[in-house]
């Protein structure tokens, strides 16, 4: 499976920018879609996480209210709606699939190329 990520750029605080992620394969029902972003100097870590088949969603409490993640499983897509944006959510994101529910990034077996945000003062 290859995802392709994209709609990264540059926002200024309190703006929103949308992230995509399109998978190359069918997503089956048992997986998870996930959102991950890592600044530099920190590790990686989830901002959002979906389960394909009935689409639970789950988040840190760092960015609660702010991201949304959702899926379109005809286009085997999965979006980051991040709103409210702020200088700490600047970072590489990444989307990710796992075979079962995980936050962990260590969990998740295929990768997209990654997308930077940049989010100025």
């Amino acid at each position: 499976v290859q995802l392709q990520a994209s709609g990264g750029g540059f926002v200024q605080a309190g703006g929103s920018l949308r992230l995509s992620c399109v998978a190359s394969m069918r997503i089956y029902s048992s997986a998870v879609m996930g959102w991950f972003r890592q600044a530099p100097g920190k590790e990686r870590e989830y901002v959002g996480v979906i389960r394909w088949g009935v689409g639970n969603t789950y988040y840190p409490d760092s960015v609660k209210g702010r991201f949304t993640i959702s899926r379109d499983k005809g286009e085997n897509a999965v979006y980051l709606q991040m709103n409210n944006l702020k200088p700490e959510d600047t970072a590489v994101y990444y989307c990710a699939k796992a075979p079962s529910f995980a936050t962990a990034p260590s969990q998740y077996n295929y990768w997209g190329q990654g997308t930077q945000v940049t989010v100025s003062s």
